[in-house]
């Protein structure tokens, strides 16, 4: 052996013994520290029952301006898309040719009058003769079939009169109700007909209706509920989301439900009527349609957060005394403004996890901070 090499073996049996008389082992693992979880109480408190449904805007009265007689267009009296009143005077059709037609009538008719008191004035000659025996019978029934061809004829005349004062009523196109009027389809001096395309279309702007389909099984499932509940059907409210995601100011209320289902969807049709004195609504628009109970429930209620869903159906992970964590499931209604209320399945006052729910699994501990109560209607 050589010295450089006893005096290494020498160093290092004596850091073996230094580090053996220091005590010299591994640390302890660090004590593993319970996932932190917010939970939220399961509470009571009250609910407004609502489902939605994608509907569209309908106006309320709606038609569509067709030339009745044919002939120039002479006038257009309107802006396009102005509002009209009922009786409002918006298109003029030619009138030289049907006020001739009138006139002609009217003459006519006093042909006929002539001609028919010609004839009375002969059957009461005739009559006379007959009684002395100067003429025969059948010279008088000649007289009176006159006289009643005569009267058929003043008749048909006075037809043709009113029918040629109709036709020409017709050459003023007037506004059946008030409302906003479209665009023009014809320009003055176009010939029209009763075969052409409308004229223009009116609308009716206030009220309006919003129509949807409503699945069969809901709608008897909402009825069964408001039975219970002592509510009108009537009663409940109609509210509308619109396309930007506001919700529209006004409510209204359900004022028909189709008598038949569609077979093919088994939907049926139900109409709302809602104000809309700010034009807002527009005819043919979508909609969300939300209907409402007329007053609100008591519900147990858990944070929509909380909800988890499986094949197996809704659950929860709730917090017990012991801070393990368990899997609860438990019947459900649909979520109403952020909160999910309950059936059955679940108990006031157990705990849910909302957040951190993806660190934990059933069974484990964990250190839970509770939530502040979440008032309906407010967001996270």
């Amino acid at each position: 052996m050589t010295i450089g090499t006893a005096a290494h073996s020498c160093l290092t049996l004596a850091m073996a013994v230094l580090l053996s008389a220091c005590g010299g082992t591994e640390p302890p693992p660090a004590a593993v520290q319970p996932p932190a979880v917010t939970v939220a109480r399961v509470a009571r408190q009250d609910v407004t029952p609502r489902a939605t449904f994608t509907g569209r805007i309908d106006a309320v009265n709606k038609v569509d301006l067709r030339a009745r007689v044919q002939g120039f267009l002479e006038q257009r009296l309107f802006e396009e898309g102005m509002d009209v009143k009922e009786g409002q005077l918006l298109f003029v059709v030619e009138k030289p040719p049907y006020e001739a037609a009138v006139d002609d009538a009217k003459g006519a008719i006093e042909r006929a009058e002539g001609a028919l008191k010609l004839a009375n004035v002969e059957v009461e000659r005739f009559q006379e003769l007959v009684a002395k025996k100067a003429v025969s019978q059948n010279d008088l029934d000649q007289r009176v079939a006159k006289q009643t061809e005569a009267r058929g004829a003043l008749m048909q005349s006075q037809a043709a009169l009113q029918k040629a004062e109709l036709d020409l009523s017709y050459t003023d196109v007037k506004a059946p109700f008030a409302g906003s009027i479209g665009r023009a389809t014809y320009s003055v001096g176009n010939y029209v007909s009763p075969t052409s395309e409308p004229l223009a279309t009116i609308v009716s702007q206030d009220p309006v209706y919003v129509v949807f389909p409503v699945s069969v099984r809901l709608l008897l499932d909402m009825r069964r509920h408001q039975v219970e509940m002592g509510e009108d059907p009537r009663a409940a409210k109609v509210k509308l989301r619109l396309s930007d995601g506001l919700m529209y100011g006004h409510v209204g209320r359900i004022d028909f439900v189709d008598v038949q289902a569609n077979p093919a969807t088994d939907t049926v049709i139900v109409r709302a009527e809602l104000p809309n004195p700010d034009r807002i609504l527009k005819a043919d628009s979508l909609v969300t349609a939300v209907i409402e109970t007329a007053k609100p429930e008591q519900a147990l209620v858990v944070p929509q957060q909380a909800l988890q869903i499986d094949q197996g159906g809704p659950y929860v992970l709730t917090v017990g005394g012991d801070n393990k964590v368990q899997v609860r499931r438990f019947k459900a209604s649909a979520a109403i403004d952020g909160v999910v209320p309950v059936k059955e399945g679940l108990a006031e006052g157990e705990r849910v996890i909302t957040d951190g729910v993806q660190k934990v699994r059933p069974g484990i501990v964990v250190a839970p901070t509770e939530a502040a109560p979440r008032a309906v209607g407010e967001t996270k």
